[in-house]
C-alpha cells in the first residue's frame, strides 16, 4: 500500500476547495429563479442594435446610395445646389453621425468584452474540474490495477504451491 501511495497522488486541499466552489456555484445556479444577471439593460438594447444596424450591409449600401445622390444632385444641379462642391454640410453631418455612432459601438463592444469575460471564466472553471475528474478517474484505475496485480501475485502463489515440489519447482 505504500507503494501505492507513493504512484498515487493524493489530492490538494487547493483543489478540494475550487470543486467544492464549482459545485457550490452549479447548485445557486440551479436554485436560484433570479433574472439572468447579464441581462441588457434598455441602453445596451439600444447600444446592441445601433451597434448592430451601422455595422450592417445593408446600412452601409443605403448610406453610399445616400451619399452618392447627395454629390450627383449637388455637382449636375438639377435641384438647387444646398450643398456645392467641397460638401461641407455633408461632411458635417457624416462628422454627426460618426460622433454619435462611436460611443453606441464603444458599450456595445464594452458589454461584449464582459460578457467574454464571463464565458472565459466559465470555461477555464469546467476546464479545471474537468482536469480533476478526470485525475481522480486516473487514481482509481492506477488503484483497481494495484489491487488486480496483488490478486494475481496471490494466485500466483496459491497456484505455486499446488504444484508438485512446491515453491523449489518454480524456483528451478
Amino acid at each position: 500500500m505504500q507503494l501505492l501511495d507513493k504512484i498515487i497522488r493524493p489530492i490538494e486541499d487547493e483543489e478540494i476547495k475550487l470543486l467544492h466552489r464549482l459545485r457550490d456555484v452549479r447548485r445557486l445556479k440551479r436554485a436560484s429563479k433570479q433574472a439572468d444577471p447579464f441581462a441588457p439593460s434598455l441602453g445596451q438594447k439600444i447600444s446592441d442594435g445601433v451597434a448592430a444596424t451601422v455595422g450592417s450591409w445593408p446600412f452601409i449600401i443605403i448610406q453610399s446610395l445616400i451619399l452618392v445622390a447627395w454629390m450627383f444632385l449637388n455637382v449636375t444641379a438639377y435641384v438647387k445646389q444646398w450643398d456645392p462642391y467641397p460638401f461641407i454640410l455633408l461632411n458635417l453631418a457624416l462628422s454627426f453621425q460618426a460622433a454619435y455612432a462611436a460611443p453606441f459601438i464603444m458599450m456595445s463592444q464594452n458589454r461584449q468584452a464582459a460578457l467574454d469575460r464571463n464565458d472565459a471564466r466559465h470555461d477555464y472553471d469546467i476546464n479545471i474540474k474537468a482536469e480533476l475528474e478526470i485525475e481522480l478517474l486516473h487514481q482509481k484505475i492506477d488503484l483497481l490495477r494495484q489491487h488486480e496485480i496483488a490478486e494475481l501475485i496471490t494466485i500466483i502463489k496459491t497456484l505455486e504451491a499446488k504444484l508438485p515440489g512446491g515453491e523449489a519447482a518454480a524456483a528451478t
